[in-house]
């Protein structure tokens, strides 16, 4: 098929920008070398092949191990039949497979209607992100598990709520941040999704403490409690309300009160928004607002764990379609979420300059919770329920009136007739600007887990002298 000289253009500036993503992914950003999964591959290997606990194994050289809960390592299981090449190689395409379907939930419509170019120009910039690119470079699971909620959502607003909580119940028995998404069906009142997923998700660890009753044992009982075993609170990539308070208290210990205080402002703020949101069936606003309130509320939410804020910054660029402000603010956040500006403040984050840029990603967070458009019309927005008040009733004919006749002049139609005829036609539902129909329809080469830096990982317990 011959270009035409638009798509000749758009083709060369498609290639121009996959070159230039390519260019900054490999010499700009921290490598992670896919640490995470080589965590996950040892432990599933130790456990198999040489009898140990998913809980004891270390990555060699280092301090770090398995920190998920056993259900997670237990649909990890395949990884034993694999070398760690070949988990590699399982893990990115888990990912590219994921990361397909949030975009199609989240901007499949728009997507269609700009072809190719649009696709192609947005898989680009959303491998620019920081948030992305981390969790593909370490091998993390997170759009695997935004994928599998995002799922539930797209159930719901489309009609098939029988199944509707198994994605939630499972991302929950695989990590616990997404549990908050359960409170989120109960506001709904989803009470059938919020019992399935609570049933998944039981039956999920209950499954896993008969597969794996030790390491079960040991993880309920001690190391969900031991954040240690995950990272330090004060690390700069943990962007969540309590890494604030840590950078703030050190080397002293973080304020419990103060974080109790923070966590009940967000969570009455998150309730308050999310409630808006399901009251004008605005089923992505309310979960880009429960995704925001996970990440602030985590004790510990590292860089790669922000790509919960992906629907957040959808629903900003849709609206800034419409809105120009918008659209300079999401392009001014999307910039910030990419130049990883929070490592500048690595060694230091002290003083006014630390307290400000170390917690970059946190403000953002902040401020897409407090002002994420939410709640609002939007086009192709599917419904998280659907109601009878906002369908106006379909219209019934008007019987004509009776109007006598008189032999002296022509019949002409009475005003009531005219009022009538006025009546019959589509009903308008003023509210929604004219329309009568509802909107919407283990063995790393290096000991440190990058390759291109001394710097440490998000999991990394004490930073390097």
């Amino acid at each position: 098929m011959r270009l035409t000289g638009t798509d000749r253009g758009r083709l060369l500036f498609v290639l121009a920008l996959a070159t230039a993503v390519a260019v900054f992914t490999a010499t700009v950003p921290l490598l992670r070398d896919w640490f995470d999964l080589r965590v996950y591959h040892g432990a599933v290997d130790a456990w198999i092949h040489h009898g140990g606990s998913v809980y004891d194994y270390r990555v060699p050289g280092t301090e770090y191990g398995f920190t998920y809960p056993p259900f997670a390592a237990v649909t990890m299981l395949p990884m034993a039949l694999f070398g760690l090449h070949a988990a590699i190689a399982v893990g990115l395409l888990l990912n590219l497979a994921a990361t397909a379907f949030v975009l199609h939930v989240l901007a499949g419509e728009r997507l269609r209607r700009h072809g190719w170019f649009g696709l192609a120009v947005t898989v680009c910039l959303l491998a620019l992100l920081e948030p992305v690119r981390d969790t593909f470079s370490f091998g993390q699971v997170n759009l695997v598990l935004l994928a599998l909620v995002l799922g539930d959502a797209w159930l719901l607003s489309t009609g098939r709520a029988r199944w509707a909580g198994v994605g939630i119940g499972l991302a929950a028995a695989i990590k616990l941040t997404p549990a908050i998404f359960i409170v989120l069906l109960l506001l709904a009142r989803r009470p059938r999704a919020a019992g399935t997923a609570v049933g998944v998700a039981a039956t999920a660890t209950a499954l896993a403490a008969w597969v794996m009753p030790d390491a079960s044992r040991f993880y309920w009982t001690e190391a969900v409690w031991d954040t240690t075993r995950i990272g330090r609170l004060d690390y700069v990539s943990n962007q969540s309300l309590q890494g604030v308070l840590a950078r703030l208290a050190d080397p002293a210990e973080p304020s419990r009160a103060a974080w109790a205080l923070a966590a009940l402002a967000v969570l009455g703020v998150w309730v308050w928004r999310a409630r808006r949101a399901l009251a004008a069936d605005d089923v992505l606003g309310a979960f880009a607002l429960t995704g925001l309130a996970a990440c602030l509320l985590s004790p510990i939410t590292w860089v790669h764990h922000l790509v919960w804020l992906l629907p957040s910054l959808a629903i900003l660029f849709g609206e800034g379609l419409r809105r120009r402000r918008l659209l300079w603010i999401a392009g001014g956040l999307y910039v910030l979420l990419c130049s990883s500006v929070v490592w500048l403040w690595f060694d230091d984050a002290s003083g006014i300059d630390g307290f400000v840029g170390s917690n970059t990603y946190v403000w953002i967070t902040l401020g897409l919770l407090l002002g994420l458009p939410v709640g609002q019309a939007r086009v192709n927005r599917p419904p998280w329920r659907r109601r009878t008040s906002d369908t106006a009733p379909a219209p019934s004919p008007a019987a004509p009136a009776r109007v006598p006749a008189s032999a002296s002049q022509p019949t002409e139609p009475s005003s009531a007739a005219m009022a009538a005829g006025t009546a019959v036609g589509p009903a308008v539902d003023t509210r929604r600007g004219g329309r009568s129909e509802p909107t919407g329809s283990t063995r790393p080469a290096a000991p440190k887990p990058q390759s291109s830096s001394e710097r440490a990982s998000s999991y990394t317990a004490k930073p390097p002298a």
